[in-house]
């Protein structure tokens, strides 16, 4: 198995909100230490995952100052900076980047659905616009548009496009982009459920949410892979399946912040639209992740 530059288990960290709905910088940084300690190797910040689309820009860029300060050296930052005008995007990755941030994701542009011709200009005028190596990220689900793997291929030329996130849940994709980019160009998978697959066909690691509660266990499961037992990696796979259900049962990232409160995390409520779980929702969700807990490292104290 390929090891990525940015390591095999990056993890799509949830931003912490205080009770008001402000956000909360400082349990964001405790957080963002706790995850590097327990199997993380990169942090990927104010992605989907982080709640990017109802944060502002002074408060991105807050995040990103506290867990770069947080991390120090220990792990790269990688700053979401991609939205659906090129121009916002540009001017948004140079102040990031002046954040001290390792490197930048942008994702594809949402609504208004531009050609493949339109995401190629899209995504190399962000790289073009901060020194740092560059992650896409392809999402049709939630952006309208499907990044196609030629276009991939194609923007992988670019100097500072090192790396793909890979969420259309298709396999066949990732494996075309992994056959046929520059060696040192790096296929992630942006779906935990298929991380083992996707490292079969080429992939070197997963963009993660469940690595909020299981991130020795994706460690684990990789490494088992990577020195060719096949059969111990799947068993890690199956055995991280009904954590896997759970964490999307509804709309991520609902799920893994009420699961990253259980863990003694002050993580607040979704911003709206995103909504809590109800209280059938939440049994279930703590009957599912209850071996995490149990078996996770202790949360230090605020």
């Amino acid at each position: 198995m390929k090891l990525g530059r940015f390591g095999s288990v990056v993890t799509a960290m949830i931003t912490p909100m205080r009770h008001d709905g402000s956000l909360d910088a400082h349990e964001a940084a405790r957080l963002a230490s706790w995850l590097i300690d327990n199997g993380s190797t990169a942090l990927v910040i104010a992605g989907t995952t982080g709640e990017g689309p109802t944060l502002s820009d002074e408060e991105k860029l807050t995040l990103f100052r506290s867990v770069v300060d947080a991390l120090q050296t220990r792990a790269p930052v990688i700053a979401n900076v991609g939205t659906n005008d090129t121009l916002r995007s540009t001017e948004f990755a140079k102040r990031a980047a002046d954040c001290g941030v390792h490197a930048l994701m942008a994702v594809g542009p949402y609504y208004n659905k531009p050609p493949q011709a339109g995401l190629m200009k899209h995504f190399a005028a962000i790289a073009d616009a901060a020194n740092l190596p560059m992650m896409i990220y392809n999402i049709p689900g939630r952006t309208g548009v499907n990044i196609l793997p030629e276009t991939i291929i194609a923007l992988a030329d670019h100097p500072k496009i090192v790396a793909v996130k890979e969420s259309s849940g298709d396999i066949n994709q990732l494996a075309e982009i992994a056959a046929r980019a520059p060696e040192n160009f790096d296929c992630y998978s942006g779906d935990d459920h298929l991380a083992l697959p996707h490292a079969a066909v080429g992939g070197c690691g997963v963009v993660s949410v469940a690595s909020h509660l299981a991130g020795l266990d994706i460690a684990e499961m990789f490494t088992t892979f990577a020195q060719g037992d096949n059969q111990g990696a799947t068993a890690v796979h199956h055995r991280l399946m009904p954590l896997f259900r759970a964490l999307f049962a509804v709309t991520s990232p609902i799920p893994v912040k009420a699961a990253v409160g259980m863990l003694g995390f002050a993580t607040g409520s979704c911003r709206a639209p995103l909504c809590e779980l109800s209280a059938e929702q939440m049994r279930a969700l703590r009957d599912a992740v209850g071996p995490w807990l149990s078996a996770g490292a202790a949360v230090p104290s605020r």
